[in-house]
Protein backbone atom coordinates (compact mmCIF):
# COMPACT_ATOMS: atom_id res chain seq x y z
CA UNK A 1 0.00 0.00 0.00
CA UNK A 2 1.36 3.22 -0.84
CA UNK A 3 1.80 5.48 2.15
CA UNK A 4 1.40 8.72 -0.06
CA UNK A 5 -1.11 8.19 -2.66
CA UNK A 6 -2.44 11.60 -3.79
CA UNK A 7 0.04 13.99 -1.73
CA UNK A 8 2.15 16.08 -3.18
CA UNK A 9 5.67 16.90 -1.77
CA UNK A 10 8.24 19.14 -2.21
CA UNK A 11 12.23 17.94 -1.32
CA UNK A 12 15.00 20.95 -1.41
CA UNK A 13 18.70 19.43 -1.48
CA UNK A 14 17.91 16.39 -3.48
CA UNK A 15 20.39 15.90 -6.01
CA UNK A 16 22.40 13.43 -3.84
CA UNK A 17 21.94 11.74 -0.59
CA UNK A 18 19.07 12.09 1.82
CA UNK A 19 17.09 14.36 -0.33
CA UNK A 20 18.27 12.08 -3.48
CA UNK A 21 16.69 9.14 -1.41
CA UNK A 22 13.87 10.90 -0.06
CA UNK A 23 12.67 12.01 -3.17
CA UNK A 24 12.57 8.60 -4.62
CA UNK A 25 10.90 6.80 -1.29
CA UNK A 26 8.36 9.76 -1.64
CA UNK A 27 7.59 8.64 -5.45
CA UNK A 28 7.64 5.10 -4.56
CA UNK A 29 4.85 5.71 -1.94
CA UNK A 30 2.53 7.40 -4.82
CA UNK A 31 3.72 11.30 -3.99
CA UNK A 32 4.09 13.82 -6.49
CA UNK A 33 7.45 15.46 -5.83
CA UNK A 34 8.70 18.60 -6.81
CA UNK A 35 12.63 19.10 -6.33
CA UNK A 36 15.34 21.24 -6.33
CA UNK A 37 18.88 21.56 -5.88
CA UNK A 38 21.88 23.48 -7.33
CA UNK A 39 23.49 20.83 -9.38
CA UNK A 40 21.04 20.47 -12.38
CA UNK A 41 22.30 17.52 -14.20
CA UNK A 42 22.01 15.29 -11.23
CA UNK A 43 18.51 16.91 -10.44
CA UNK A 44 17.38 16.01 -13.87
CA UNK A 45 18.78 12.38 -13.51
CA UNK A 46 16.96 12.19 -10.33
CA UNK A 47 13.93 13.32 -12.17
CA UNK A 48 14.22 10.92 -14.94
CA UNK A 49 14.77 7.76 -12.80
CA UNK A 50 11.33 8.74 -11.02
CA UNK A 51 9.63 8.96 -14.13
CA UNK A 52 10.91 5.47 -15.47
CA UNK A 53 9.61 3.59 -12.59
CA UNK A 54 6.31 5.24 -12.99
CA UNK A 55 6.55 8.20 -10.40
CA UNK A 56 5.59 12.03 -11.14
CA UNK A 57 8.17 14.13 -10.78
CA UNK A 58 9.53 18.35 -11.89
CA UNK A 59 12.12 19.37 -11.00
CA UNK A 60 13.21 23.77 -10.27
CA UNK A 61 16.96 24.38 -10.45
CA UNK A 62 17.88 27.13 -7.65
CA UNK A 63 19.53 28.37 -4.65
CA UNK A 64 17.54 27.75 -1.71
CA UNK A 65 19.09 31.26 -0.24
CA UNK A 66 16.54 32.47 -2.70
CA UNK A 67 13.18 33.80 -1.79
CA UNK A 68 11.93 33.73 -5.27
CA UNK A 69 13.27 29.67 -5.71
CA UNK A 70 10.94 29.13 -2.47
CA UNK A 71 7.96 30.59 -3.97
CA UNK A 72 8.61 29.43 -7.58
CA UNK A 73 9.04 25.64 -5.80
CA UNK A 74 5.02 26.26 -4.05
CA UNK A 75 3.60 27.30 -7.32
CA UNK A 76 5.07 24.50 -9.39
CA UNK A 77 3.16 22.36 -7.40
CA UNK A 78 -0.05 23.93 -7.24
CA UNK A 79 -0.07 24.71 -10.72
CA UNK A 80 1.19 21.02 -12.00
CA UNK A 81 -0.31 19.03 -9.42
CA UNK A 82 -2.93 20.66 -7.70
CA UNK A 83 -1.91 21.58 -4.68
CA UNK A 84 0.91 20.94 -1.57
CA UNK A 85 1.05 18.53 1.42
CA UNK A 86 4.18 17.96 2.66
CA UNK A 87 7.66 19.79 2.46
CA UNK A 88 10.60 18.19 3.32
CA UNK A 89 13.24 21.72 3.50
CA UNK A 90 16.77 19.35 3.84
CA UNK A 91 19.35 21.14 1.84
CA UNK A 92 22.26 22.30 4.02
CA UNK A 93 26.16 22.59 4.18
CA UNK A 94 28.56 22.37 6.62
CA UNK A 95 29.73 26.10 5.73
CA UNK A 96 33.08 27.23 7.32
CA UNK A 97 34.96 25.86 10.37
CA UNK A 98 36.83 26.67 12.75
CA UNK A 99 37.30 28.65 16.10
CA UNK A 100 34.92 31.52 16.58
CA UNK A 101 37.75 33.82 16.50
CA UNK A 102 38.76 32.54 13.24
CA UNK A 103 35.45 32.15 11.61
CA UNK A 104 34.66 34.59 8.78
CA UNK A 105 31.50 37.02 9.31
CA UNK A 106 31.07 36.52 5.43
CA UNK A 107 31.61 32.21 6.64
CA UNK A 108 28.93 32.52 9.32
CA UNK A 109 25.98 34.76 7.31
CA UNK A 110 26.63 31.82 4.47
CA UNK A 111 26.24 29.05 6.61
CA UNK A 112 22.86 30.38 8.21
CA UNK A 113 21.58 31.56 5.17
CA UNK A 114 21.81 28.33 3.56
CA UNK A 115 20.60 26.14 6.70
CA UNK A 116 18.59 28.21 8.79
CA UNK A 117 16.92 31.06 6.25
CA UNK A 118 16.53 28.85 3.85
CA UNK A 119 14.12 26.88 5.41
CA UNK A 120 11.94 29.83 6.92
CA UNK A 121 12.09 30.97 3.43
CA UNK A 122 10.67 27.91 2.40
CA UNK A 123 8.05 27.39 5.39
CA UNK A 124 6.64 31.34 4.21
CA UNK A 125 5.45 29.92 1.42
CA UNK A 126 4.61 26.43 1.41
CA UNK A 127 2.47 26.98 5.12
CA UNK A 128 -0.07 28.79 3.33
CA UNK A 129 -0.32 26.08 0.49
CA UNK A 130 -0.92 23.67 2.97
CA UNK A 131 -3.81 25.42 4.96
CA UNK A 132 -5.42 25.82 1.08
CA UNK A 133 -5.32 21.89 1.19
CA UNK A 134 -6.24 21.95 4.93
CA UNK A 135 -3.29 20.97 6.58
CA UNK A 136 0.26 18.92 5.75
CA UNK A 137 3.67 18.26 6.99
CA UNK A 138 6.37 20.63 7.06
CA UNK A 139 9.65 18.76 7.68
CA UNK A 140 13.48 20.16 8.51
CA UNK A 141 16.89 18.94 8.69
CA UNK A 142 18.70 19.80 11.74
CA UNK A 143 21.49 17.46 13.33
CA UNK A 144 22.68 16.04 16.82
CA UNK A 145 25.25 18.59 16.82
CA UNK A 146 24.09 21.68 18.85
CA UNK A 147 21.52 19.61 20.30
CA UNK A 148 22.84 17.06 21.95
CA UNK A 149 26.74 17.50 20.96
CA UNK A 150 29.17 20.34 20.55
CA UNK A 151 31.66 19.71 17.98
CA UNK A 152 34.79 22.09 18.11
CA UNK A 153 34.97 24.54 15.27
CA UNK A 154 31.63 24.13 14.09
CA UNK A 155 29.59 27.30 15.57
CA UNK A 156 28.02 28.43 12.77
CA UNK A 157 26.80 25.18 11.51
CA UNK A 158 25.58 24.19 14.85
CA UNK A 159 23.68 27.25 15.52
CA UNK A 160 21.91 27.14 12.38
CA UNK A 161 20.83 23.58 12.81
CA UNK A 162 19.67 24.51 16.40
CA UNK A 163 17.73 27.43 15.23
CA UNK A 164 15.66 25.24 13.62
CA UNK A 165 14.56 23.01 15.83
CA UNK A 166 13.42 26.78 17.61
CA UNK A 167 11.38 27.44 14.41
CA UNK A 168 10.49 23.83 14.08
CA UNK A 169 8.50 24.21 17.68
CA UNK A 170 7.18 28.11 16.86
CA UNK A 171 5.78 26.73 13.73
CA UNK A 172 3.94 23.64 15.23
CA UNK A 173 2.17 25.89 17.73
CA UNK A 174 0.82 28.66 14.91
CA UNK A 175 -0.19 26.11 12.78
CA UNK A 176 -1.11 22.84 14.50
CA UNK A 177 -4.90 23.59 15.39
CA UNK A 178 -5.13 24.24 11.32
CA UNK A 179 -3.55 21.08 10.49
CA UNK A 180 -0.11 21.62 10.19
CA UNK A 181 2.33 19.67 11.43
CA UNK A 182 5.90 20.82 11.81
CA UNK A 183 8.75 18.57 12.69
CA UNK A 184 12.72 18.36 12.52
CA UNK A 185 14.42 15.05 11.92
CA UNK A 186 18.22 15.04 13.28
CA UNK A 187 20.40 12.25 11.42
CA UNK A 188 23.43 10.81 12.42
CA UNK A 189 26.30 9.79 10.60
CA UNK A 190 25.11 9.32 7.38
CA UNK A 191 26.82 7.84 4.55
CA UNK A 192 26.49 10.26 1.95
CA UNK A 193 29.11 12.52 -0.59
CA UNK A 194 29.50 14.78 1.48
CA UNK A 195 30.75 13.05 5.09
CA UNK A 196 33.78 13.58 5.48
CA UNK A 197 34.45 9.42 6.05
CA UNK A 198 34.25 10.01 1.72
CA UNK A 199 36.43 13.09 1.00
CA UNK A 200 38.89 12.44 -0.97
CA UNK A 201 42.55 11.11 0.50
CA UNK A 202 40.48 10.22 3.58
CA UNK A 203 42.37 7.47 5.50
CA UNK A 204 40.42 4.78 6.48
CA UNK A 205 40.95 5.22 10.11
CA UNK A 206 38.47 8.19 9.84
CA UNK A 207 35.58 5.83 9.08
CA UNK A 208 36.32 3.22 11.89
CA UNK A 209 36.57 6.68 14.30
CA UNK A 210 33.11 8.17 13.11
CA UNK A 211 31.38 5.00 13.17
CA UNK A 212 32.43 4.46 16.58
CA UNK A 213 30.70 7.50 17.40
CA UNK A 214 27.30 5.68 16.99
CA UNK A 215 26.19 2.68 19.71
CA UNK A 216 25.09 1.38 16.38
CA UNK A 217 28.77 1.63 15.28
CA UNK A 218 27.66 1.97 11.55
CA UNK A 219 26.74 5.20 9.33
CA UNK A 220 23.33 4.99 8.31
CA UNK A 221 22.36 5.04 4.63
CA UNK A 222 21.18 7.64 3.29
CA UNK A 223 17.57 5.45 2.53
CA UNK A 224 17.58 4.54 6.79
CA UNK A 225 17.49 8.09 7.16
CA UNK A 226 14.35 8.70 4.07
CA UNK A 227 12.25 6.00 5.83
CA UNK A 228 12.07 8.22 9.19
CA UNK A 229 11.38 11.71 6.65
CA UNK A 230 8.70 9.23 5.39
CA UNK A 231 7.41 8.20 8.73
CA UNK A 232 6.81 12.21 9.63
CA UNK A 233 5.52 13.05 6.37
CA UNK A 234 2.77 10.09 6.75
CA UNK A 235 -0.56 9.75 8.28
CA UNK A 236 1.49 7.34 10.64
CA UNK A 237 3.09 10.21 12.44
CA UNK A 238 -0.44 11.76 12.64
CA UNK A 239 0.04 12.81 16.26
CA UNK A 240 3.64 13.72 16.30
CA UNK A 241 4.36 17.92 15.84
CA UNK A 242 7.05 19.87 16.95
CA UNK A 243 9.41 16.85 17.55
CA UNK A 244 13.32 16.90 17.37
CA UNK A 245 12.94 13.27 15.99
CA UNK A 246 16.39 12.21 16.51
CA UNK A 247 17.42 9.32 13.93
CA UNK A 248 21.32 9.06 14.49
CA UNK A 249 21.80 5.50 15.57
CA UNK A 250 22.46 6.41 19.12
CA UNK A 251 25.63 8.63 18.98
CA UNK A 252 23.86 11.10 21.26
CA UNK A 253 24.21 8.70 24.01
CA UNK A 254 27.35 7.13 22.88
CA UNK A 255 30.27 7.61 25.61
CA UNK A 256 32.65 4.51 24.31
Amino acid sequence: MTTLMNKTAIVTGASSGIGCATAKLFAQEGANVVVTARRSNELEALVAEIREAGGAAIAVGGDVRDEALAETLVRTAVEHFGGLDIAFNNAGVVGETGTVSGLSADGWRDTLETNLTSAFLGAKYQVPAMLDRGGGSLIFTSSFVGYSAGMPGMAAYAASKAGLIGLTQVLATEFGAKGVRVNAILPGGTDTPSNIVNAPGSPPNVRTFVEGLHALKRLASPVEIAKAVLFLASDASSFVTGSAFVVDGGVSITRT
